[in-house]
């Protein structure tokens, strides 16, 4: 073999394994974009890399076969004036009003088109499309387990209506406070 043959050999062989690590590495640089605090948390869950991207794909995937859609103005007003019904309940009634606020939203998240009725499926569903908030989600349904068992304090439930807020504004508009004040302004307790 003569020597340009050599090096040509030798430069298609270090560009397909620069491939073969660049492309895994860009993969996973976007799916932690995409995903946010979720991308970890996944890779925490699943116990290695690759199970977790797979599982963030997959979730992709399903998200993509959805038809998830906005919600009408009249409906969403409806549902801002309910949350701040729920939220004014707190003062009296905190066990039923986190009840209510988890109520809420899936009603809001079935409304929009979101599967309900396994809270992890919900997680992974609302993820892909709200992956800032979705940890919240999962506080909020911890605090709303332990709520169940009636073993949490006051504070814990102050603290899972602020994390149903935080997805609750989500799904009602994109991000922007359904009242026009921030989550903290309109949680009671504070």
């Amino acid at each position: 073999m003569t020597t340009l043959i050599v090096v040509l050999v030798v430069v298609v062989v270090l560009l397909l394994i620069g491939a073969a690590v660049a492309v895994p590495a860009m993969r996973r640089r976007r799916l932690q974009q995409q995903f946010g605090p979720e991308y970890e948390r996944t890779v925490e869950s699943a116990g290695d890399r690759r199970g977790a991207e797979q599982d963030l794909k997959e979730r992709t995937q399903r998200r993509k076969n959805l038809e998830i859609r906005p919600l009408d103005p009249v409906a969403r007003d409806a549902y801002a004036q309910r949350w701040r019904s729920t939220q004014e309940r707190f003062v009296d009634s905190p066990n039923e009003a986190v009840d209510d606020a988890d109520t809420l939203v899936q009603q809001v998240m079935r409304e929009r088109g979101y599967p309900v009725g396994n809270f992890d499926q919900q997680a992974k569903d609302v993820s892909v499309d709200h992956a800032d908030v979705v940890s919240e989600y999962h506080a909020a349904h911890d605090i709303s387990l332990l709520n169940m068992r009636r073993e949490a304090s006051t504070e814990q439930l102050r603290a899972a209506m602020v994390h149903y807020r935080a997805l609750f504004a989500e799904l009602l508009d994109g991000g922007g406070s359904p009242t026009g004040r921030t989550a903290e302004g309109n949680v009671p307790g504070r």
